[in-house]
């Protein structure tokens, strides 16, 4: 698996976040869903990475800068040919080197809640890196459909 920053531009990727949004929007009500669409991911404070296999791509994942200190996890996804083969787990270790790197003290992120069974693999995932459920961070609120969860690096 090689994992690459990526500018957003090539079809495949374009067509995997397209997938990414139809999955929130089929699971969350409209208000709950906080994932990026291209142009989103576009901005300078996002960090945007593809896993691929050959031309085959495998999945995705970002980090955005909130502050010097603080980075939040974006558009986690694997490709439905590859679910439950590592690619989530890959990317996650990836993007926390590079949060490491970057010098963050901390990294956090919003996802499902319990409350939507879809998003079990996900928290699950972070919750073996070590994640802690916290508050509401940088512009999020109280939402019955998402959980927040952070990692002190």
């Amino acid at each position: 698996m090689e994992i690459r920053k990526d500018d957003l531009s090539g079809e495949k990727i374009a067509m995997l976040i397209n997938e990414h949004l139809n999955s929130m929007h089929d699971n969350s009500p409209p208000e709950s869903v906080h994932a990026l669409n291209l142009d989103g991911l576009k901005k300078s404070e996002i960090t945007f990475w593809s896993a691929w296999e050959g031309d085959e791509l495998l999945g995705c994942g970002a980090i955005k800068e909130l502050d010097r200190s603080h980075g939040e996890i974006k558009s986690m996804r694997t490709a439905s040919a590859h679910l439950r083969k590592g690619v989530a787990r890959h990317m996650l270790a990836f993007i926390l080197k590079e949060a490491k790197r970057r010098g963050y003290a901390r990294v956090s992120l919003e996802t499902g809640s319990p409350a939507i069974p879809e998003f079990d693999p996900a928290r699950k995932l972070y919750e073996a890196f070590g994640f802690q459920y916290c508050a509401p961070f940088a512009d999020y609120n109280e939402d019955p459909y998402s959980s927040f969860m952070t990692l002190e690096l």
